[in-house]
């Protein structure tokens, strides 16, 4: 059974810049045949207007490809009263408790970030939150 992996901004954008060792690790995560990927509409908020606006085709197109791949996570309004809570609990971002709120909500093993391994978001227990910074 694959692994049930939430992605968020970071690793999308280390993914298409493609470079050094946080670069590398991204795409090892994106090309990993043991996950299925979970996508949220934050995370197309977050990655897909700037390239849009810029004319970047091949930015949005990379990104369009990550999310036609894999599964779509709507907006949940439980997730986002959840934030809330998770935010206070862990002195978390907003946008980061938004992700890990959607990502518990679509009962995903992993959040995947590009987040340094020190933030509070890895404070959070309720899933796994792993960094592609772990080893870069």
């Amino acid at each position: 059974m694959p692994k049930r992996t939430y992605l968020d901004a970071g690793v999308l954008i280390a993914a298409f810049k493609g470079e050094g060792e946080l670069g590398r690790r991204a795409l090892e995560i994106l090309d990993d045949p043991d996950r299925q990927y979970l996508v949220s509409e934050v995370l197309r908020l977050e990655v897909m207007p700037k390239p849009l606006y810029h004319n970047q085709s091949e930015e949005a197109d990379f990104y369009e490809a990550v999310f036609e791949a894999s599964q779509k996570v709507g907006w949940q309004i439980p997730a986002l009263h959840n934030a809330h809570v998770i935010a206070e609990k862990h002195g978390i971002a907003a946008m980061d408790a938004i992700h890990v709120a959607h990502a518990i909500e679509a009962k995903a093993d992993e959040l995947v970030t590009a987040e340094k391994p020190t933030k509070p978001m890895f404070r959070v227990e309720e899933i796994a939150v792993v960094s592609i910074r772990d080893s870069a």
